[in-house]
């Protein structure tokens, strides 16, 4: 007899229907798979065996064929082994369930040896395909269960045991569906604030200018200065996710197995990697490609510690994913991309010893060994970073004055004047950073003095094309910070002052 069970796979973020098809016919005891299946799914006829037979369920004695269609879809994990089991079942006439239930029903589940049931990855996005496909109900592990129900309209059946689920499906013991989970739509409270890092005045205007606009940020100053205090308390006066946001950022985790059963990502993810990290670790890969660190900071903030301390190729591979805010990972059989759109913010020391510039420590380095250092820095990559700011050790003086430092509430008032401008200018969650020529050209309207001042500037600083648009996507979030329709003079002053540190460095004046 033949039977099919629905199920769902995810490729990158996205889900795929997969129909496991499962045909008993007379002939020697075997038992097949095929459709493509990775190593974990070829060793599911073992688990799947001894979890009926521990179930008290005998497997028919014929030869078992199961089909994962479409055939040339490549296939990975164990969430095949309940919608398997549940095949066999059906194709036996131990179930019988109705035509009309499974074609609305879809069912992902790891089996255990004892026929409990465990969690699997990419619960979310399974969830959130499986209602555009207008699928009625989804059978999960109870572990995902509460995960899969903040999809709405879709009804989840959770179960941990195979014995548990059969009764149910049997109208013997009905498992009651979890309810539809919805999120509160709150900011959560920071243990951290600006008001903590004493003086560095300009620093917190330039992350203030960063997360009223989505402008990637760079550090340089000698160990100590605050670099690191300054790039954690940005999260702050980041303005909230919306629950779109929240979906989009927790599929991420989800896929990548890092997703608290119980919660979605509800703040902007802050992630930290080490200067160590591989290239396949900070933008993904693998034979079955995962998200990298840049996909985990999605609508969130990457923080790269001694920047010029990663391997100069892995810092290569942020300039496309920069500028497109996607990554696209290839592999023989397939190409899969991950979002990316992520706010950068990068530190480094100004030289090797760390005190060049620095006001009580001599620096001991060789103008050869500072070029070198520099020199792993390329060009086309600060270029892309768009505010670069120098951060000067405190003096006591500021650290007895710690009444007069910014708190994040001060600064974050100033980013949610920026925002609600650029809602209502782009209609959607668009930043300034990312505008297009076109809207720079519509958008970016300057007083003379403030056009006469961009000319001077260009010429002077030998500016790229690229860096011109970067001037001007600034001072356009300056001047929404600040409320004002027209760019003026001095948002134009302070926006040179945050591009004109790579010409700095080239001088070795930094």
């Amino acid at each position: 007899m033949h039977t099919k069970i629905i199920s769902a796979t995810t490729i990158g973020i996205d889900a795929h229907i997969v129909d496991v098809e499962v045909d008993l016919s007379f002939g020697m005891i075997q038992f097949h798979i095929v459709g493509l299946p990775d190593t974990a799914i070829k060793e599911s006829k073992q688990r799947i065996s001894t979890a009926l037979k521990n179930c008290g369920i005998r497997l028919p004695e014929r030869k078992i064929t199961v089909n994962l269609a479409p055939a040339d879809l490549k296939k990975e994990g164990a969430l095949f082994d309940l919608p398997t089991a549940l095949g066999i079942l059906q194709a036996a006439n131990i179930l019988s369930l109705t035509p009309e239930f499974l074609e609305e029903t879809v069912v992902v589940g790891e089996l255990s040896l004892d026929g409990s049931i465990k969690p699997v990855k990419g619960i979310l996005p399974i969830a959130r395909s499986m209602r555009l496909a207008k699928k009625r109900r989804l059978i999960v592990p109870q572990e995902n269960a509460y995960e899969a129900a903040f999809i709405q309209d879709l009804e989840i059946i959770g179960t941990d045991h195979l014995t548990q689920l059969v009764a149910h499906l049997r109208a013997e013991q009905l498992i009651t569906p979890t309810p539809h989970q919805k999120p509160a739509l709150v900011i959560e409270a920071y243990p951290l604030d600006f008001s903590d890092v004493a003086g560095q005045h300009q620093a917190k205007r330039a992350l203030q200018i960063a997360a009223a606009g989505r402008h990637n940020i760079l550090f340089i100053g000698s160990p100590g200065s605050g670099k690191t205090m300054l790039a954690q308390r940005l999260c702050t006066i980041m303005p909230p996710l919306s629950f779109d946001e929240m979906l989009e950022v927790s599929t991420i985790y989800s896929v990548s197995g890092k997703l608290n059963q119980h919660k979605l990502i509800t703040s902007r993810p802050f992630r930290s990697p080490h200067h160590t990290i591989s290239q396949a670790g900070l933008v993904g890969g693998g034979s079955f490609p995962q998200p990298g660190e840049i996909s985990l900071a999605h609508q969130g903030i990457l923080f790269l510690d001694e920047f010029v301390e990663f391997r100069r190729s892995t810092l290569e591979v942020l300039r496309q994913p920069l500028e497109d805010r996607t990554v696209c990972i290839s592999r023989a059989q397939q190409s899969i991309s991950f979002p990316a759109s992520f706010l950068l913010v990068a530190a480094l020391n100004p030289c090797p010893c760390g005190f060049r510039g620095d006001k009580k420590k001599s620096c001991t380095c060789s103008t050869r060994q500072i070029k070198q250092y520099i020199d792993r820095l390329s060009g086309p990559m600060l270029d892309r970073i768009d505010l670069q700011v120098s951060v000067q050790p405190v003096n006591y003086e500021a650290i007895s004055k710690k009444s007069q430092t910014t708190s994040s509430q001060e600064l974050y008032q100033g980013v949610l004047n920026a925002v609600t401008i650029q809602q209502k200018r782009y209609g959607s969650h668009q930043w300034n950073a990312f505008m297009t020529v076109q809207q720079i050209e519509d958008h970016c309207i300057m007083s003379d003095a403030a056009r006469t001042l961009v000319k001077q500037t260009f010429e002077t600083l030998a500016m790229s094309m690229r860096g011109y648009h970067k001037l001007l996507k600034i001072s356009r979030t300056i001047a929404d910070i600040e409320m004002s329709e027209c760019i003026e003079q001095h948002h134009i002053q302070e926006a040179v002052m945050y591009r004109s540190l790579e010409q700095s460095l080239e001088r070795g004046e930094a």
